[in-house]
């Protein structure tokens, strides 16, 4: 039986009563912090983040939603509380820079939070990631997935509300394996189904729920890995290829996997 390796994670609130401001405050996400499948991608974040030694640290019990669902579903009262909450928590720290693996947190953090005081450098784990490379930080040559044939599904959130479609691909294509595209990607790419609150309700009337669509164009490139990177994206992708009976033979990862993969971590 392999051994679980204890993974350290530093508390902002130690580090700051040490007088260490880290560079990187790490938000976690509600996702990244009770969705049993991406808290693995939250682990291998953190491992990928470990590896490189970069100065980072999370908030804790002290972090709480971002609001971006309860803004996208229309309750703008609960948004409100809860960013006001989380800028006075995040100001007291006064974090300057803040890496998420949630693209929606990404967008609410980014473009959002400075309407009522929280400023701030923003990254998707995606741009991060592709920072390391540029930096020379990260060699992403291994070996393990070699033969494997990988397609990316873009993030409605990170692509079209941010115009971001470089920095996963930049990542993506730096680990040694064989990429397709599928029929529309980057900004014709089709949403998977779970956003602007709607991974929280009932399915509409029509003929076929838009993950089921999504699903069956990513069967259709033959890959063997359905590469993501958001949380709800990974929810939608893997109920898809469990709907059409192909979870044994597709595979579905975040970026942030595919790259601790790579690094053998």
């Amino acid at each position: 039986m392999k051994e679980k390796i204890k993974i350290e994670v530093p508390i902002l609130a130690n580090e700051f009563a040490r007088g260490h401001k880290p560079e990187y405050l790490f938000w976690v996400g509600s996702a990244g912090a009770f969705d049993d499948r991406y808290k693995k991608v939250t682990r291998e974040f953190v491992k990928i983040l470990n590896y490189l030694k970069v100065d980072y640290a999370v908030l804790g019990t002290e972090e709480t939603d971002s609001g971006d669902i309860a803004r996208r579903a229309g309750n703008e009262m609960l948004f409100q509380m809860q960013a006001l909450m989380n800028i006075e928590v995040i100001n007291g720290y006064e974090v300057k820079k803040i890496i998420t693996c949630d693209p929606h947190d990404f967008n609410t953090l980014k473009n959002e939070y400075p309407d009522f005081g929280g400023n701030y450098e923003v990254l998707h784990h995606t741009q991060f990631l592709q920072k390391m490379i540029a930096d020379g930080r990260l060699d992403l040559k291994g070996e393990k997935l070699k033969n494997k044939k990988i397609t990316f599904h873009d993030p409605c959130y990170l692509g079209r509300g941010n115009g971001e479609y470089k920095a996963p691909r930049t990542v993506l294509n730096a680990i040694t394996s064989v990429k397709v595209e599928m029929e529309r990607n980057r900004s014709y790419a089709l949403c998977c189904g779970a956003g602007g609150g709607q991974m929280f309700k009932e399915a509409e009337q029509g003929d076929k729920e838009i993950f089921i669509e999504r699903t069956e164009e990513a069967i259709r490139t033959g890959a063997d890995i359905i590469c993501t990177a958001c949380p709800f994206c990974m929810t939608m992708m893997t109920d898809g290829l469990k709907y059409k009976n192909k979870e044994d033979e597709i595979k579905n990862y975040d970026l942030a996997e595919l790259v601790s993969m790579s690094l053998g971590l």
